[in-house]
């Protein structure tokens, strides 16, 4: 039987976000406890805000948190409903 290596059962899923007048913006989701301090996102010189994440097989829910506010991702159209009566959107992580 062949062992799989840990570099193996992750890969490397790159979020972006663009939001020119941001002065934070956090990936937060199922991934990191839905802490908005655990992952900041980079601006880069035209507004976009970006974040490689190593994440393991399946589907991910998350948001992003923009300066205070849960946004979700208006480039993906995966979602689903949460709790709190709106929409976490789904990152599906295929190795």
């Amino acid at each position: 039987m062949r062992k799989i290596s840990s570099k193996q059962k992750t890969k490397q899923i790159r979020f972006a976000f663009e939001a020119v007048e941001a002065k934070k913006v956090s990936l937060v989701g199922e991934f990191n406890n839905w802490n908005p301090d655990a992952d900041p996102m980079q601006r880069n010189e035209n507004g976009t805000w970006t974040k490689a994440k190593m994440l393991s097989p399946g589907n991910k829910e998350y948001k992003f948190w923009v300066d205070g506010e849960w946004m979700q991702d208006p480039e993906n159209i995966r979602a689903c409903p949460n709790c709190f009566g709106t929409q976490n959107s789904i990152a599906k992580v295929i190795l």
